[in-house]
């Protein structure tokens, strides 16, 4: 086995500080990866045994600490939109047509929605992906209700038996 690479100067107080400030535990721990390493000169099958983690785990991110310094470790979160055909602002823009459409009483297909879309991204997509970015952008499902709140049936039928 190679020997370990040394850290950089002052790395120790830098990883101590930015265990304090740490504001998630997943931060936390990809810090103490390299902080284990620093102050108590662990390798990284030992590290990974005390985190509950895996050893290729840990030497990625002490890895990510050599290339990108403390910032490397922190702020990099789990989730997001890593699948998305459009932006949230490209979005907005296509909907907009549709949008004024319908506040000018027009009626929405979703399937015409759905056609628009497949154009613009170049590949054929689900309903449910279109149904979840109308919904992202506050559309939602209006139908026409089957008769008149302040409709009186009394009235209806006396106008009926006048005819």
């Amino acid at each position: 086995m190679r020997p370990s690479r040394p850290l950089p100067e002052g790395s120790e107080e830098t990883l101590q500080k930015a265990l304090q400030e740490s504001k998630s535990k997943l931060e936390f721990q990809r810090i103490q990866c390299v902080w284990l390493r620093s102050c108590l000169d662990l390798n990284s099958e030992q590290i990974a045994l005390g985190l509950g983690l895996q050893a290729p785990s840990v030497r990625r991110l002490q890895s990510l600490f050599f290339k990108g310094g403390i910032s490397a470790l922190k702020g990099v979160g789990r989730g997001g939109r890593h699948r998305e055909n459009l932006s949230k602002e490209q979005e907005q823009s296509f909907l907009k047509r549709f949008f004024t459409q319908a506040q000018e009483g027009g009626i929405i297909e979703v399937s015409e929605v759905k056609r628009a879309y497949e154009k613009k991204v170049g590949h054929g997509v689900p309903k449910s992906t279109v149904y979840r970015m109308l919904a992202r952008h506050g559309w939602r499902k209006i139908v026409p209700r089957p008769r008149h709140p302040k409709t009186d049936e009394a009235v209806q039928n006396a106008f009926k038996k006048t005819l």
